[in-house]
């Protein structure tokens, strides 16, 4: 068993498809870009994390003044990372800065205006507080600070959710970065963490 484990790690030491984390305040949008994304992507992985920490029982806790689970991030990346390591994933969760940067290879942080913010979380029912808490996080950038804090610069895109049409010209725009990402990595992007210093380090 051991050896069928070691393995597989040398299998999965390089990725041939990008990872895509798609960030930002609950209700920007980031399941129907994950979604429309997948349609796109005939060989990509869609993760919604909410649903995946559910399935999974990644949770240590609940918080009672948020009425949300608390999410056992140590499993939750111990059951995620074997699937980064096989690329073309679409990562989508509001919590940015806990997955290895050199697992993530490209971070998009969606926005949106405040009123219609509102208006998606208050049509899934979501209390004033936690209403008030998100709009806030919006307005004071804490996804997009949060993104810029644990990954490169080069890495972290922002793009504006605030209609279907934006939205699809956002996933045009990601396939197309895609596209250039697979033409200037023929051979791939390693999984492990210092050769990927050595690969940024070389790509400058």
């Amino acid at each position: 068993m051991k050896e069928d484990n070691q393995d597989t790690v040398i299998m999965e030491s390089r990725r041939y498809h990008p990872n895509l984390l798609i960030t930002g305040t609950p209700g920007c949008g980031k399941s129907a870009t994950s979604e429309l994304l997948q349609r796109r992507l005939s060989n990509s992985q869609y993760y919604n994390i909410s649903d995946f920490a559910q399935k999974n029982d990644c949770y240590e806790g609940y918080d009672e003044s948020r009425k949300s689970h608390i999410v056992d991030e140590d499993k939750l990346l111990d059951l995620l990372e074997p699937l980064l390591r096989k690329g073309g994933s679409i990562i989508d969760w509001h919590v940015n800065d806990i997955f290895p940067e050199r697992l993530i290879d490209l971070v998009v942080v969606l926005r949106c205006e405040n009123s219609i913010l509102f208006q998606r979380l208050d049509k899934r029912g979501y209390h004033q507080a936690k209403i008030d808490e998100n709009i806030d996080a919006e307005i004071m950038g804490v996804v997009m600070q949060d993104a810029l804090d644990s990954y490169e610069k080069e890495i972290v895109v922002e793009l504006t959710s605030d209609t279907i049409e934006q939205m699809e010209a956002n996933v045009d725009r990601i396939v197309s970065w895609i596209e250039l990402w697979q033409d200037q990595h023929h051979s791939g992007v390693t999984n492990e963490l210092d050769e990927h210093e050595t690969d940024s380090e070389s790509d400058e």
